[in-house]
């Protein structure tokens, strides 16, 4: 017979992971107002991984179950920013290498036209 682990999250834990979600989107919010140059996306991308990671670990009970989904969840986390840091690293220093950067390709396309 299967022993059943049953596990209950006290209400004052949703609701300070609740107002932690809330406090993190408002952060979200308020850095899209300011300009951090190439670090936008990075501290966008931060905050939403840990958003999602207080999700998995409360709201879906990853903290309390198998910890080999654990270390699945941040293995997938891992692999995720290293493909981001590459792409990154491309699309940050493509005008160091084309010619084009900055410039229309085709003057005389509709779009500048007055």
């Amino acid at each position: 017979m299967a022993q059943n682990n049953i596990h209950i999250t006290p209400i004052k834990t949703y609701l300070a992971v609740g107002f932690g979600l809330l406090v993190l989107t408002a952060i979200t919010v308020g850095a899209s107002f300011i300009n951090f140059g190439t670090f936008n996306v990075t501290i966008a991308l931060t905050i939403a991984s840990i958003k999602a990671v207080l999700v998995a670990f409360f709201f879906m009970h990853l903290f309390w179950d198998n910890k080999l989904y654990l270390i699945v969840f941040f293995a997938s986390l891992l692999f995720l920013t290293i493909f981001l840091t590459f792409t990154m690293f491309d699309t940050t220093q493509r005008g160091a290498i084309y010619e084009e950067k900055a410039k229309p390709i085709r003057n005389e396309a509709p779009i500048y036209a007055k």
